[in-house]
């Protein structure tokens, strides 16, 4: 199972429930067409927090900005 996930909430939100329910995010970022792209540590973090956003996952492709790595 991955450990990302598309949903249409915030970053903030994202961020506070995952708080709220122990999972550790690896990474997160705004998807530029709405909504919070996120990649948890392990994949039992993932599987809960799909179960807690599950009316919120975005199916199919999404517009993600370009990641550039500062040197």
């Amino acid at each position: 199972m991955s450990r990302a996930m598309n949903v249409t909430a915030t970053e903030a939100e994202v961020r506070a429930a995952a708080a709220e329910h122990g999972a550790l995010i690896s990474a997160i970022e705004t998807i530029m067409s709405g909504g919070t792209r996120v990649v948890f540590m392990n994949g039992d973090d993932a599987e809960r927090m799909r179960r807690i956003f599950k009316d919120q996952m975005v199916v199919g492709a999404v517009t993600r900005s370009r990641w550039v790595r500062n040197s």
